[in-house]
């Protein structure tokens, strides 16, 4: 996921300032709220957020499947 600087804010302006969160989705698409100066929560617009999708099992088994077969010889050494 790309992080664009402008989509960040801080836990205490979200607080204190939510309309402000709304107009920065509204415009981006999503905002990246701060915790501790580290991304805690992500807010997006409601109708993109069926696009977002998580890994089913069987993707998941793909990706490791070819992750293997890519580093097949650093499997092998460790394996010894």
């Amino acid at each position: 996921m790309m992080i664009n600087t402008k989509n960040l804010i801080s836990m205490t302006e979200a607080n204190q300032n939510f309309s402000k969160v709304a107009r920065m989705v509204d415009e981006n698409g999503s905002v990246i709220i701060l915790k501790n100066n580290k991304p805690r929560y992500l807010i997006v617009d409601f109708n993109i957020s069926e696009s977002i999708q998580f890994a089913t099992n069987e993707s998941v088994d793909i990706i490791s499947e070819r992750l293997m077969q890519q580093n097949l010889k650093a499997y092998k050494e460790l394996a010894k």
